[in-house]
């Protein structure tokens, strides 16, 4: 059996994800078979795997980082919350129900338990290291009792456990004893090192404070990790839209394309943009307001969790007269997913889907309508562009999305696209210029090829010079966990750290 390393942090967003990230490419540097795994997650950020499961995008992230295809073990059982009170429970990659927040905070969940053991198992089978995150804080004391993430996690595993605390919200002595002294007594043996992340300034200014730390935690701090800006990996969740990555000053210059992505309530895969920010000279923001659509370029509408819902916010925002008008004046429009789904005339969730609603008008840019449906169909993609002016660009891409759209019509459609085994279809749509696309393709802009090509129509509309591919989003990922991994080998005590596992106790395998 693999040996298994737990990451738990004092609080949500204090860089679990990204250290167990940098830590799946240092061991994969050194030659072990190593995976990534988190028994529950929560994230409208989501990917899709091989076999069309569904996980969340931070597992995915990390097998990418491992060098190895994501699979649903990695991350069996994922919440995407519909709205505030309703949330979608995906086990093992598929839609298991949907259920109020309360009825799931209370639920025994022995069934999501059991897919939770079983997956671990497959993983530990197959793999020398299993790198396992836990999710917010293991001592929340009213959610404690029925965590299925955190210490039981890695007490089920055998797993030695590492504390993250973040030194930047301050009170890091009070997080990580507090931490702690909450644990049981059992679970407190597990934690074998402190690893105090985003330190700004020379973290020898900090040395007093790793043996003070130290002294009041009884085990050792790990390792520094200073702060990285703009780290360039796939976020999981709505919190890094307010981090700096997110946060482009705007430019009011001739030379720069303004790109403008609605920020929808229920804005999901948010990461579909990422590419987009890598360009020299485009300037894209995530706002609500319509206003910001003013001297804009082009307009994105994204993937929402909540097509209906975000339909009529965006009618009582004013941003359905806002795009209608500027679609009207040749402003370019692409629509991704639900974003696809809101262009048409109407969106309609016969059997409550997402809402009470029966119907919720769309934004009229084309005739068709989609109907939303129970069946989520989640696959991984490829095909050709065949509409002018991309006609002959190949893209790939994934498809997660509860619904069918119909009655595009044969001259709009935007792209033919298929899966494994051999299956062919239409999708997408796209006017004559090609200054509306939509298209049900996440990870569209990756398409180094298609995302220069759009990019040039907007260029050559401005009177701005056409570009070649100049961005290799692949190479560019690889750079940045490359980076990653160094920076945190370079802070890490990497000895001690494979001391800790070659002393936790688990039966010899492989050189570890």
């Amino acid at each position: 059996m693999a040996r298994s390393l737990m990451v738990v942090g004092t609080a949500s967003d204090v860089g679990k994800s990204v250290v167990c990230t940098a830590l799946c490419r240092i061991f994969s540097q050194d030659g072990y078979r190593v995976a990534p795994f988190k028994g529950q997650n929560m994230s409208l950020n989501s990917a899709v795997t091989p076999s069309g499961a569904e996980i969340g995008r931070a597992q995915a992230v990390q097998a990418e980082a491992c060098g190895i295809l994501p699979n649903e073990h990695m991350n069996p059982v994922l919440l995407k919350p519909t709205n505030e009170h309703r949330t979608q429970v995906i086990v093992q990659g598929r839609v298991h129900a949907t259920i109020s927040a309360r009825d799931y905070f209370h639920s025994e969940k022995s069934e999501l338990w059991k897919a939770v053991v079983e997956s671990l198992r497959y993983l530990q089978d197959h793999y020398d290291l299993v790198v396992m995150e836990g999710a917010g804080s293991p001592v929340e004391m009213n959610l404690k009792e029925r965590d299925i993430t955190n210490m039981r996690a890695a007490e089920m595993a055998d797993a030695a456990v590492l504390l993250v605390v973040d030194i930047e919200r301050g009170g890091v002595f009070a997080a990580v004893v507090g931490t702690l002294a909450l644990l049981a007594p059992h679970e407190r043996n597990r934690v074998k090192g402190i690893i105090i992340n985003k330190f700004r300034g020379d973290p020898r200014l900090f040395d007093e404070g790793v043996t003070m730390l130290q002294n009041l935690a009884g085990i050792p701090v790990l390792g520094v990790i200073p702060f990285m800006a703009d780290l360039g990996i796939e976020a999981e969740d709505s919190l890094a839209l307010a981090k700096p990555r997110y946060q482009r000053t705007e430019v009011r210059r001739s030379d720069i394309l303004r790109i403008v992505v609605v920020n929808l309530p229920h804005l999901a895969n948010f990461t579909d943009l990422d590419p987009l920010f890598l360009e020299f000279d485009a300037e894209v923001s995530f706002t609500q307001k319509p206003s910001d659509l003013e001297g804009s370029d082009a307009v994105v509408l994204g993937g929402t969790k909540n097509t209906m819902d975000d339909l009529v916010w965006l009618e009582q925002t004013g941003w359905m007269t806002a795009l209608q008008k500027f679609a009207l004046h040749g402003g370019a429009v692409l629509g991704i997913c639900g974003g696809f789904q809101m262009m048409g005339q109407r969106v309609v969730d016969p059997t409550g889907q997402e809402s009470n609603r029966l119907e919720s008008p769309g934004i009229g840019l084309f005739s068709y309508h989609t109907v939303l449906t129970a069946q989520k169909r989640t696959r991984l993609v490829e095909g050709v562009i065949h509409a002018r002016p991309y006609q002959g660009i190949s893209i790939s891409g994934y498809e997660i999305h509860m619904g069918e759209t119909t009655d595009v019509m044969p001259d709009q459609v935007f792209a033919v696209v298929g899966s494994h085994p051999v299956d062919l279809w239409s999708d997408g749509v796209i006017t004559d210029d090609g200054a509306i696309v939509g298209t049900y393709l996440h990870g569209i802009f990756h398409n180094d090829a298609f995302r220069t090509a759009w990019l040039n129509r907007l260029r050559l509309r401005k009177g701005m010079p056409e570009g070649p591919v100049e961005i290799r989003t692949a190479e560019v990922k690889a750079k940045n966990y490359d980076r990653l991994a160094h920076v945190v080998r370079s802070h890490l005590d990497m000895q001690k750290l494979y001391h800790i596992l070659a002393d936790n106790r688990v039966p010899e395998r492989g050189a570890l």
